[in-house]
């Protein structure tokens, strides 16, 4: 008999006790549960936001649970931040990043033809260039 997905969610798949993971865009959506789903597994887990007062409150949820979990403010859309985050990190981590999770994105909600140059900066600059700078950040 197949087992059912409540049982196969109770049976251990992998740990990843000893790991590092940073997880950009972690404080609600996607990347909240990344940053859940790697922490369950045993990841030492930093994650970022751009609204403070929100990813404060998770980091509090995540404590509650017993979560190795730390935050930053950070908006990836500056390349400075971005810095200044991987510098946090290897800080944290004493240089160890195992697990780079790119998960950060947003939009403009209005039709496309209606968006200005800084609005297309500021969505690639967060979409894109920061996935693509954090790749390099944190190759060894």
């Amino acid at each position: 008999m197949a087992d059912t997905g409540d049982s196969l969610r109770d049976k251990p798949r992998w740990n990843l006790g000893g790991m590092t993971a940073l997880v950009t865009g972690g404080s609600k959506g996607l990347g909240e549960a990344v940053v859940e789903e790697l922490a369950m597994l045993g990841a030492r887990v930093h994650t970022c936001a751009r609204d403070e007062t929100q990813i404060q409150e998770r980091l509090l949820e995540w404590q509650a649970k017993g979560f190795q979990v730390t935050t930053s403010v950070c908006d990836v859309s500056s390349r400075e931040q971005r810095e200044k985050l991987m510098e946090t990190v290897s800080s944290i981590f004493q240089g160890k990043l195992n697990i780079l999770v790119n998960n950060v994105g947003t939009g403009v909600l209005k039709p496309t033809t209606e968006c200005t140059a800084g609005e297309f900066s500021f969505i690639m600059a967060t979409n894109l260039e920061s996935a693509f700078h954090f790749s390099q950040l944190s190759h060894p």
